[in-house]
């Protein structure tokens, strides 16, 4: 008789442990840059859906999205969110880096701003700002092309993009081609300046999530419940466009009726296509031109598809890379 309430203690004891050894986060550490078109990793963590999807995770902002990208190779980040040619370049170096979803198109997020310039032809001799290895080379890069022009006339600088638009009102560079918000920083904040030209018509770069495959293979419950955070973020940036320009807008310091502009020229999507692994092979042959690709992509192990298919299904349509 007395074995019997302590075999009915023992056993709820038991089950009022469970629920806290199963709500036990995974912590993950990601990164990004700072620019409102890398939303999905705000919010996600600014709206509590990292946390609604058992995920502990701490988000380290970058001078970009593509300076990020390395820090996935040794697994320092688990996930990074950022542009195509630093991930080619880090998945040369370390096969382990792939792209586990397409989270944005930019058509309209980029310019070329110049001070006391007018006009693309009166850049001939000047000093340009350019963050080389990330989208912004990709942007001068097309428009070297678009133009016809020729790269020995200019003097390309190696520039960061939070320091952009404190060089060019020092004096340090005459131009610089990148994305918002230092576009419109530069515009608001110096006098004599002037957007050249954007990047409709020109290149359409995208953002990706980047994961390491290392670890998505050891924590395959974790990295699905961190897809399934991306597709939730990505539904609440379209749901919700107001609520999240307030919470970008806070992280990142900005002006929300600035912020809610931005987010207006981007197109937030979280997918796998053959349209993705076409761009991506757009990015390769431009970065072969210009000598900076290492060696050919094995596209065979660029893609990590497994979480965001568990997730959505229906997002991923990519034939298998050849």
């Amino acid at each position: 008789m007395t074995r019997l309430p302590a075999l009915l203690f023992c056993t709820a004891l038991a089950l009022t442990s469970l629920p806290a050894w199963s709500q036990t986060e995974t912590k993950m550490t990601v990164g990004t840059g700072v620019d409102p078109s890398l939303g999905q990793f705000y919010v996600a963590k600014e709206a509590g859906i990292f946390e609604r999807n058992g995920l502990d995770v701490t988000l380290n902002l970058g001078p970009s999205g593509s300076a990020m990208i390395g820090y996935l190779i040794g697994d320092q980040l688990q996930a990074a969110l950022g542009a195509e040619q630093a991930g080619v370049q880090a998945h040369n170096l370390d096969a382990n880096v792939g792209i586990a979803g397409e989270s944005v198109q930019l058509p309209h997020l980029f310019g070329l701003v110049a001070r006391n310039i007018d006009s693309i032809e009166g850049l001939k001799g000047k000093k340009i700002g350019i963050d080389q290895g990330s989208s912004s080379q990709s942007f001068w890069l097309a428009l070297v092309k678009k133009y016809n022009l020729n790269p020995k006339d200019y003097t390309i600088i190696q520039v960061e993009p939070p320091e952009m638009v404190a060089a060019l009102e020092r004096g340090d560079i005459d131009a610089f081609g990148v994305w918002e918000p230092w576009v419109s920083r530069a515009l608001m904040g110096i006098p004599n300046t002037k957007n050249l030209r954007d990047n409709a018509g020109i290149i359409e770069p995208r953002d990706y999530v980047w994961m390491n495959r290392g670890w998505v293979e050891k924590n395959k419950d974790a990295a699905k419940a961190f897809m399934r955070s991306m597709v939730e973020a990505t539904a609440y940036l379209k749901e919700h466009p107001k609520e999240a320009a307030q919470q970008i807008g806070k992280l990142l310091k900005l002006d929300v009726g600035l912020t809610e502009s931005l987010m207006g020229k981007v197109i937030y999507s979280m997918e796998l296509t053959n349209d993705s692994l076409a761009h991506m092979k757009e990015i390769e042959g431009q970065l072969a031109e210009t000598g900076k690709l290492k060696k050919p992509v094995d596209w065979t192990t660029m893609f990590i598809t497994e979480p965001l298919k568990a997730v959505d299904p229906k997002a991923v349509t990519l034939d298998t890379p050849k």
